[in-house]
């Protein structure tokens, strides 16, 4: 009796009450659970501007059917088909499980006038021919897709994505072609990211309103960028041994890193507006180092966590750079975060050969050092008490220590000797 109450109860919701509340469902498995609830919301699904279908939404199907992966790609397919065709006004399609790629082109052509967010994980996919993809061009009122685990070597036949704003892919192999034809084929991208994806060659990116990119490319392969955006305010790249950077007046924030291999030349012009500023990597020829500070002079926070120097395969230790001459260079510096290489490298026994009496270092309050060797202890201690004494605004450094290799006595006496620095400015360094 009281299940029958509470069925009428449901019953008798206003259909915009219910229009409302099925509207903010979007998992296939809550859709599930909802429609077992009540008679009046099993019809749900039409209300519903979103589709997601998490990755084991049907390892209960496969589980039926023997464990056969294909009972779970055959129970997604059905489940998905029905969904969107039923969708009256579907916005966004996220599909993670495993599905039929032949039937994407069905699927999006049901939805092509509404769909504005499509997100795929190819890698799922019962069939992973690439082919299929090229079906995404359909729906050309995307404005956001997100590609999963593909493999791509031949430009996309999408046409011109001229609505689509954001675009990433991840996890993906790319052919060149297909790296320089999906982003052409996009023009008007203000997001693109192309994530743990293997590529070699030249990347060639034009793109006149991208704002934020982030391009992340793995393997041992040489690969260059050529990069013109003038609207860019945030740009990542890792795995490039070339890059060339055209229209940097807005850009905010570039961190540029190579987990293997080299860093050879690196091009671009003034960025005034360059506030985070991150060099990281094995080994960067000088060279690319140099045309990248004298680029960046009114940055405020300046990461360098490079270990070597040197052109090609021969690793060399970063040129003696004076300290006074690279802080009068970025007078703006607020933060410093700085590898034992190159704080090395400011350690010489010239680096201060500059410095007079108005010498100050305006802007500084955080540094952090990273220390790995004793050798030129004294000059090393020389430049931390510089760093301490000309560093007006000064607030903390930091003095991290670091795979000391050095066994012997020096390193002992080393430490000692920044113990006993660390507590003549107690309160503003301290050592991690």
């Amino acid at each position: 009796m009281a299940s029958m109450e509470v069925d009428a109860g449901m019953d008798a919701l206003p259909d915009g009450v219910v229009q409302h509340i099925l509207s903010q469902l979007s998992s296939a498995r809550d859709v599930a659970a909802c429609a077992a609830v009540a008679r009046c919301w099993r019809g749900c699904v039409p209300y519903l501007p979103s589709l997601y279908f998490p990755r084991g939404a049907f390892e209960a199907a496969a589980a039926a059917g023997g464990g056969a992966a294909a009972s779970a790609v055959a129970a997604a397919d059905n489940a998905i088909g029905r969904m969107v065709a039923a969708a009256a006004r579907l916005e966004e399609l996220v599909v993670y499980c495993p599905f039929s790629a032949s039937l994407l082109p069905r699927w999006l052509a049901a939805q092509a006038a509404t769909l504005r967010v499509l997100e795929l994980r190819v890698d799922a996919a019962a069939d992973k021919s690439g082919h299929h993809l090229d079906c995404v061009g359909v729906a050309a009122g995307l404005e956001e897709l997100r590609l999963w685990g593909l493999t791509m070597t031949r430009p996309p036949a999408w046409g011109r994505m001229e609505r689509l704003r954001a675009l990433e892919v991840v996890g993906a192999v790319l052919g060149e072609a297909a790296v320089n034809g999906a982003v052409a084929a996009c023009p008007n991208l203000t997001d693109l990211a192309l994530l743990g994806c293997e590529c070699a060659g030249e990347t060639a990116i034009s793109l006149p309103l991208l704002q934020r990119c982030r391009l992340d490319f793995v393997g041992a392969g040489n690969c260059s960028l050529r990069l013109a955006a003038p609207r860019i305010e945030s740009l990542e790249v890792q795995g490039f041994c070339w890059i060339s950077l055209q229209g940097g007046d807005r850009l905010k924030h570039l961190t540029i890193s190579k987990i293997t291999g080299s860093v050879y030349h690196v091009e671009m012009g003034k960025v005034p507006e360059l506030d985070q500023l991150s060099l990281r990597g094995v080994q960067w020829s000088w060279g690319a180092i140099s045309s990248v500070l004298q680029c960046a002079t009114e940055v405020k926070h300046l990461v360098m966590k490079v270990e070597f120097c040197g052109d090609f395969d021969a690793l060399q230790p970063f040129p003696e750079i004076d300290l006074v001459e690279f802080f009068n260079s970025h007078p703006k510096l607020c933060k410093f975060e700085i590898h034992g290489a190159m704080f090395a490298a400011l350690c010489q026994k010239n680096s201060l050969k500059n410095l007079d009496s108005r010498f100050v270092i305006p802007c500084l309050e955080q540094v952090l050092v990273t220390v790995r060797s004793p050798l030129n202890a004294e000059q090393k201690l020389s430049t931390l008490e510089s760093l301490v004494r000309y560093s007006v605004r000064l607030r903390r450094m930091i003095i991290r220590i670091s795979q000391m290799k050095n066994c012997h006595d020096a390193a002992d006496d080393f430490f000692e000797e920044i113990c006993k620095f660390t507590y003549m400015n107690s309160g503003r360094v301290c050592i991690e």
